[in-house]
C-alpha cells in the first residue's frame, strides 16, 4: 500500500503501536478538534438508528472513519471522562465516582489537551470535557483542570439541571424542573448553542494566527433534561417512535445487574419508585431524540465554521461519547451498567490524508485508545504509561483487526460506598461480567451474553453447563487484565 500523506506532513512511514506519524515543527503539526457528547449512545444515523436525524454527525462519518464496537471504560462522566483524558483506566485511576478528581491520585499526570499544550499547541477547552460539579469547586483542583488548557475554560463547571429557559427569562442558573422541555427558543438559549457560538469565535481566532491548536467543545446534550428547542422536537412524531426493546431485564440476571435510576427520579413528576407511564416514557424517549437532533446541529455548527475558515485541511476531528444510555431497555433508565447500551459509544475520527473517508471498522475500540491515537497523529512522544493502543491502523485500514476485547466496570451501589464492583470483558462474540466483593474479591454473581445469537442481552448464559469451558476461558483472561482493586 502507497504511502498516505496528511496535507503538508512528512510522514514516517506505517504506524506501528502508537509510534509518531508525522516528523514533527511547530508550523505542521495538526491541530485537534476535539467534540464529545454526553450520554450519547451510539443512537445516530450513520450507525444504522432507523429514526434520529442527525445529518451533521453522518456527514463527518462519511469523511472519516467509523468505530462500530468502540467501549467506555465505565458508563459514568467522572471515571470515562479522566480516563479517555489521561488514557488509563479507572482502576489505575482509582476514580470510579462522581467526586474523586484524578488529579486527588494522580497528581502529575499529563492529559491529552496538557500533552499537546506541552509541544506547543495552543490548548483551548469549552463545556463540559472533564467532570463538571455544581457548587463551590474542590480545592486545589477544579474539575476543569486547569494545567489541560492554555486559557481558562468556558462553560466546564455547573450542573446539567441548570440548563433550563423560564419563559420571558433566558438568563442564568434555573431551579431543577423536570426532564424534558419544550419550548419555541432559539439553540442559544441553551448551553449547548452558546458553547458552539463560543466554538465558532474560537476557530475564528485560530484561523489567524495559523498556529496549530487542541480545542476541545464538550457538548451537555443529550445529558437529561432532555431540553431542546421545539424545532428539534419537530422533527419525530411521538407516536411513531419505537418503544423500548428489550423492555424487560435480562433473564437469569442478578440483582446486582440492576439499578433504580437514582438520576432520572430526581427530576420534578417522576416516580420515586416503580415503573413509568406509557406517556412518561414516550415523551422522555421523545427529548432523547429531539436532544440528539439539537446535538448534532451544534456539532455542524462548529464543522462548517472549521471548512469556512480553511482550517479542515489540517485538523484532525474526533467525536466521542463519555458512555451509553438506557431508555426504558432492560427495565433501567440513564447509565451505570455494563450492558452493551450504556458500554458502547458513537466514535468518529476524521484525519485528512490518514483516515480512510467513509470507512467503518467493526474492531473492539476502547476510548483509552484516543489519547494514543492523536499523539500519533501529532508526532508527539508515545507515553509508555498510556493503557490504550494507537487506532492509527484502523484509520488506514478499517478492516484491520481491534483489540482482543473491550473491559469496562462499575461499582454497586451505582452512587454511594461501593461493596461490589461489576468487571465486563467484550470480547468478538460474548460480554462476560463478573460482580466481585471488593473486601474479598469473592465472586458473588456472574453474566455471560452470546452477541452472535442474542445481541440485545436478553438472557444471561453464566448458569448453562454448555457454557462452561467459555465462562471458563473468559474468567481466567478477566483475572490476568482486571485483578480486583480495592478502595
Amino acid at each position: 500500500m502507497s504511502a498516505v500523506r496528511f496535507p503538508f506532513f512528512a510522514l514516517v512511514g506505517l504506524v506501528v503501536g502508537s509510534a509518531p506519524v508525522a516528523t514533527v515543527t511547530a508550523t505542521v503539526r495538526p491541530s485537534i478538534l476535539f467534540i464529545a457528547a454526553d450520554d450519547l449512545r451510539a443512537d445516530l444515523g450513520c450507525y444504522g438508528h432507523p429514526e434520529v436525524k442527525t445529518p451533521h454527525l453522518d456527514a463527518l462519518a462519511r469523511r472519516g472513519v467509523l468505530f462500530e464496537r468502540a467501549y467506555c471504560q465505565q458508563a459514568v462522566c467522572n471515571p470515562s471522562r479522566a480516563s479517555i483524558m489521561t488514557g488509563r483506566r479507572p482502576d489505575t485511576l482509582r476514580v470510579w465516582n462522581l467526586q474523586t478528581h484524578f488529579r486527588e491520585t494522580l497528581p502529575d499526570v499529563v492529559t491529552l489537551p496538557q500533552a499537546f499544550k506541552q509541544a506547543g499547541s495552543t490548548s483551548v477547552g469549552l463545556g463540559k470535557l472533564f467532570h463538571n460539579q455544581s457548587g463551590p469547586r474542590r480545592p486545589p483542583f477544579p474539575f476543569s483542570d486547569p494545567p489541560s488548557w492554555s486559557r481558562e475554560p468556558r462553560f466546564a463547571e455547573g450542573a446539567h439541571w441548570q440548563d433550563w429557559v423560564v419563559p420571558g427569562d433566558a438568563a442564568g442558573p434555573k431551579a431543577k424542573g423536570g426532564p424534558v422541555q419544550c419550548l419555541d427558543v432559539s439553540d442559544e438559549a441553551y448551553f449547548d448553542g452558546q458553547i458552539a457560538a463560543s466554538a465558532v469565535a474560537a476557530l475564528r481566532e485560530f484561523a489567524g494566527s495559523r498556529e496549530p491548536f487542541f480545542l476541545g467543545v464538550g457538548f451537555w446534550k443529550p445529558h437529561l433534561p432532555f431540553n431542546a428547542p421545539k424545532r428539534y422536537w419537530d422533527l419525530y412524531d411521538r407516536t411513531k417512535l419505537a418503544p423500548p426493546d428489550p423492555a424487560a431485564a435480562p433473564a437469569g440476571a442478578p440483582a446486582l445487574a440492576a439499578h433504580p435510576w437514582q438520576e432520572l427520579r430526581g427530576y420534578a413528576g417522576m416516580p420515586k419508585s416503580g415503573p413509568l407511564t406509557p406517556a412518561q416514557t414516550a415523551e422522555l424517549r421523545h427529548g432523547y431524540l429531539a436532544a440528539i437532533s439539537f446535538l448534532d446541529a451544534q456539532v455542524g455548527r462548529v464543522l462548517a465554521e472549521l471548512e469556512r475558515t480553511g482550517l479542515a485541511a489540517n485538523t484532525v476531528v474526533v467525536f466521542w461519547s463519555d458512555h451509553g444510555f438506557h431508555l426504558g431497555e432492560h427495565d433501567l433508565w440513564a447509565k451505570t451498567s455494563n450492558y452493551e447500551l450504556d458500554a458502547r459509544v458513537p466514535l468518529i475520527i476524521a484525519a485528512p490524508g490518514v483516515a480512510r473517508a467513509g470507512g467503518r471498522t467493526a474492531g473492539l475500540t476502547e476510548l483509552i485508545d484516543v489519547y494514543p491515537t492523536l499523539t500519533a497523529l501529532a508526532g508527539l512522544a508515545a507515553d509508555p504509561a498510556l493503557e490504550g493502543r494507537s487506532l492509527v491502523p484502523q484509520l488506514r485500514e478499517p478492516s484491520a483487526p481491534g483489540k482482543p476485547f473491550a473491559l469496562s466496570q462499575h461499582p454497586r451501589p451505582a452512587y454511594g460506598t461501593a461493596t461490589h464492583m461489576g468487571y465486563s470483558l467484550r470480547d468478538d462474540r460474548y460480554r462476560y461480567i463478573e460482580w466481585r466483593e471488593l473486601s474479598t474479591g469473592v465472586v458473588a454473581a456472574r453474566e455471560l451474553y452470546d452477541h452472535r445469537t442474542d445481541p440485545k442481552e436478553t438472557v444471561n448464559r453464566a448458569a448453562e453447563p454448555v457454557h462452561r469451558p467459555v465462562i471458563d476461558a473468559l474468567a481466567a483472561e478477566l483475572s490476568a487484565v482486571a485483578p480486583t482493586v480495592r478502595p
